[in-house]
């Protein structure tokens, strides 16, 4: 995987003001707002996918890869909608900001809820 943190390099970028080019989120995942949402990557690292994802401006549902996130900037409200193997969790709501950490499990259904934006650093399983 290339990105802009070349394997083999020692690197650094400014994860706040990187350039993520923004464009409309799918209509199927669409909850409500215009959302746009961007990924940067940064490359890859012992087998696995880094990057900047950045969302704006509305609510919209997914389904999450295996994913630990550190929230740059801006926030978001995320509702854990189905949860597997873990039924218990089902229903309930994370609210992150500046510096939180989360971790994402593989199939989990979520739904976003993002005032102004939410920008992370983020390390999921390819």
């Amino acid at each position: 995987m290339s990105g802009v943190l070349p394997e083999g390099r020692n690197e650094a970028v400014r994860g706040l003001s990187l350039d993520v080019e923004l464009e409309a989120v799918p209509a199927d995942d669409v909850v409500s707002g215009e959302p746009r949402q961007g990924i940067t990557e940064l490359g890859g690292i012992g087998g696995v996918e880094t990057g900047i994802w950045e969302l704006r401006g509305g609510v919209v549902t997914d389904t999450e890869t295996d994913e630990l996130f550190v929230v740059l900037s801006g926030g978001a409200r995320i509702e854990l909608l189905e949860v597997p193997g873990h039924p218990e969790e089902t229903g309930r709501t994370v609210e992150v900001g500046p510096g939180d950490v989360m971790r994402l499990v593989a199939g989990t259904r979520t739904r976003w809820s993002v005032e102004d934006h939410i920008r992370k650093v983020y390390i999921a399983a390819e």
